[in-house]
């Protein structure tokens, strides 16, 4: 597979805190063909020591696209990793470096896609997590784990480009029937998550003690069906017949 489908790939960091690890990300992403970098909430940048550590990446930089919150920064993708070190409570489903860079490759087929990464001292949070179909690991040493965000992207960036040098049977199989039509961006899914909790504590099913674990299931049952922006509004018209069955119903009953 060309190198060029890799230009369908931004790699996303959340509120990086030091310059130079946005330096040395852009650094590892030229020299294994990923183009596309984006910033959530950067606490410097640009900033000289990003300049100095990007080492003659400083294009990257400067088409680097700065955004205030991580919905934005996913606008347009229909499949998102997020890398993690951490076990969660709730599983999503989980890919080591190389199982992710191949199925990113396999995915950009379809449209684009991110890759991202957190803070350097906490990682992603849980509601971050939320925007993504897939965790991302990185397998270290049992002695010790710490990996900075530079390396991190350096792994997974050479793992990508060596995803677009392998031989179709090394590709995971696609399921024939997801390409009849393509998955919803990331936008129509919350959109769509929005409605449907908002329904759900309408109707009581969603009490306030449950209610964030209950998202996070249906998040991903629905990310594992992954409808496409036709059966996105399929469903959310359903939602909207039920609103309006049960405001008709609540003003029968008042009269």
């Amino acid at each position: 597979m060309s190198a060029e489908i890799l230009q369908g790939l931004r790699v996303v960091l959340v509120e990086t805190s030091h310059p130079g690890n946005i330096g040395a990300t852009a650094r590892a992403m030229k020299v294994m063909g990923l183009q596309h970098l984006v910033l959530v909430n950067p606490r410097y940048f640009p900033h000289p020591e990003a300049t100095a550590l990007a080492s003659g990446a400083e294009d990257i930089l400067d088409r680097a696209q700065v955004t205030t919150d991580l919905a934005t920064a996913l606008q347009g993708c229909h499949r998102v990793y997020g890398t993690s070190a951490r076990d969660r409570r709730i599983q999503w489903p989980v890919l080591d470096a190389r199982e992710a860079a191949l199925d990113v490759v396999q995915e950009l087929t379809g449209g684009q896609c991110a890759l991202v990464f957190g803070r350097e001292r906490t990682g992603l949070s849980n509601e971050e997590l939320d925007y993504c179909q897939v965790l991302v690991n990185i397998p270290t040493a049992e002695l010790y784990h710490s990996l900075n965000l530079g390396q991190a992207v350096q792994v997974l960036a050479y793992e990508l480009h060596m995803a677009t040098l392998a031989k179709p049977a090394d590709l995971p199989a696609e399921d024939s029937a997801a390409l009849l039509e393509a998955p919803a961006p990331k936008e129509d899914m919350e959109g769509f998550y929005q409605h449907l909790e908002q329904v759900l504590r309408q109707s009581g099913f969603l009490q306030e003690l449950r209610a964030t674990r209950m998202m996070r299931r249906l998040r991903r049952l629905y990310d594992r069906a992954r409808p496409s922006v036709n059966e996105v509004n399929i469903l959310r018209g359903i939602l909207t017949e039920i609103q309006r069955w049960a405001t008709n119903s609540r003003q029968k009953g008042s009269g």
